[in-house]
């Protein structure tokens, strides 16, 4: 999922390091895991909290390095370099993440061809600052112990094939146990020495190989080879981290991060990576920017541009790219040239929507276009002369830190200040009548044809629709203002709500009751 684009002059010579870099982090194949103790943040705007990935599993991740030359007016090739990496979460002592999956999510990543192979058996490691907090001190203090049932019934017969071997072997025969490899082969050494004082064990491409040696030179091994267990036990960490290493390369060299629509990526990032995610929005929105001062959502981007071009309407980040890529964007000819690396042919004729490396192209390439069509209203002429990566940089610094929300009680969050004022449309409340049994799913197919709602139950027979669009909100109310059976109208908390009716309607019992019991209380007298 790692698309890295790297920029040449027309001569072909490769601009140095110094060159600005920035990492896109495209859309990605995801499974919805629904996990345990999901809570509303503190302080975050209506709507965030039904993004809160809670035990969502990310299957993968995807980045784009943009390089560009400072020095030169000469036209820059940028060069696609894409790769995909399949993520599974680290199993280790205690650490077992738990995650189901959702149906239809399965459903999306079959239709798209999705190698679930890859994830469940080749699964790159990864983990946040806390659970390698803990991995760290178990490892180190020798508190550690196999708690899975497939991992205890490996060992097992592992342990049982090397006793065996020893009853017979000698002093410095040697062993081979095939087929493990990766971070399984460190966890397989370390329960064998830990059982076994008189063997030593090696990693080598062809597995872990155990070697029977004397209680003396088994010290001398642990306290004085390049294998010794201090520096050993580090690798261990090192391996259980995995993925988690690159993203703490990411976080450190504090280039920007590109996204589309990335408010559900920077949450998977924070929880995945970095620590769970905090209580607090405002420590969410101070975490993030920490770990990345700048980020740049095309999302928000091209919803301006696409307002001020008039381009056609797009629902996707493949379409988005497919309008910027055709004749309709007025600098097509002038653009940033993007190519494909030679091993990375595959998306020069073959379209992979929702493939994570492709998706990073896209984003990368979204990126460029947009700028380079901002930097040509600047001019007001085509081509743009010397148009490097630093001024594009420079034109897209009003859509800094600014990202994207969807249906949410703002348009976008800014990571870098105060958000902006709610100015999300009215919610409206549908009362049925002579529908019975109507399902929220029956109401949203209603009025699709019309205008995209989110519907939530709010009674038996009344539903809360939920807009972005105040055009949308204005037709239903107009389109549906007389209809015998479905009335529609403004949402009002204190006339509407069923916690207010049900506290109205006791406080009106028992003001009767006193009422009532006030008059015979005098009559009686």
């Amino acid at each position: 999922m790692c698309a890295p684009f790297k920029t040449r002059r027309r001569d072909g010579s490769a601009w140095a390091a110094r060159g600005q870099h920035v990492i896109a982090l495209g859309d990605s194949a995801e499974l919805h895991g629904h996990g345990r103790g999901r809570r509303r943040v503190r302080g975050e705007p209506p709507s965030a909290a039904g993004a809160r990935p809670g035990g969502r599993l990310r299957l993968d991740i995807e980045f784009t390095g943009l390089r560009s030359n400072l020095s030169g007016p000469q036209q820059i090739r940028y060069i696609a370099h894409s790769c995909n990496f399949y993520l599974f979460p680290t199993t280790f002592g205690i650490l077992d993440s738990e995650f189901s999956f959702q149906a239809s999510s399965v459903q999306f990543l079959n239709q798209y061809g999705f190698n679930y192979n890859k994830f469940l058996k080749n699964g790159i490691p990864y983990m946040n600052e806390e659970q390698e907090k803990k991995i760290r001190h178990d490892i180190l203090t020798g508190n550690w112990r196999v708690r899975s049932s497939p991992d205890k019934d490996q060992i097992k017969v592992v342990i049982d094939e090397v006793t065996r071997w020893l009853e017979l072997a000698k002093e410095g025969d040697w062993m081979t146990l095939p087929g493990i490899t990766g971070f399984q082969a460190f966890e397989v050494q370390l329960v064998l020495r830990q059982a076994l004082p008189n063997i030593w064990t090696v990693l080598k491409d062809e597995g872990v190989v155990v070697k029977k040696v004397s209680k003396q030179h088994r010290w001398y091994l642990q306290n004085t080879s390049c294998d010794r267990e201090s520096c050993w036990k580090e690798n261990i960490l090192l391996s259980a981290r995995g993925f988690s290493v690159f993203f703490q390369m990411l976080v450190k060299a504090q280039k920007p991060l590109v996204g589309h629509n990335m408010m559900m990526d920077l949450l998977h990032l924070h929880e995945k990576f970095f620590r769970p995610l905090p209580e607090s929005y405002d420590q969410f929105k101070q975490n993030i920017h920490s770990l990345f001062p700048v980020l740049i959502d095309t999302k928000s981007v091209t919803k301006d541009i696409w307002k001020e071009m008039n381009f056609p309407r797009v629902s996707n980040l493949s379409e988005v790219y497919e309008v910027l890529n055709s004749d309709l964007n007025p600098t097509k000819n002038s653009g940033p040239e993007i190519v494909h690396a030679s091993r990375c042919e595959k998306y020069v004729e073959t379209k992979c929507p929702h493939e994570a490396a492709y998706d990073a192209f896209l984003c990368g390439s979204v990126l460029l276009k947009v700028a380079h069509l901002l930097l040509q209203k600047i001019y007001h002429i085509d081509p743009v002369p010397e148009s490097s990566f630093p001024q594009y940089l420079d034109v897209l610094a009003p859509y800094v830190n600014q990202v994207n929300l969807i249906r949410a009680g703002v348009p976008k969050i800014n990571f870098s200040g105060p958000d902006y004022p709610s100015i999300r449309p009215p919610i409206l409340i549908l009362s049925v009548k002579r529908w019975p049994g109507v399902s929220e799913q029956q109401v949203y197919h209603k009025f699709q044809n019309l205008c995209k709602f989110d519907v939530r139950r709010l009674t038996r027979s009344q539903f809360l629709l939920l807009t972005n669009k105040f055009k949308d909100a204005r037709n239903i109310l107009k389109e549906y203002r007389d209809h015998p059976t479905l009335c529609i109208s403004l949402y009002r908390y204190w006339r509407h709500s069923p916690n207010v009716n049900c506290l109205l309607q006791v406080c009106g019992i028992v003001t009767a009751w006193a009422l009532l019991a006030f008059i015979l209380g005098r009559s009686g007298t």
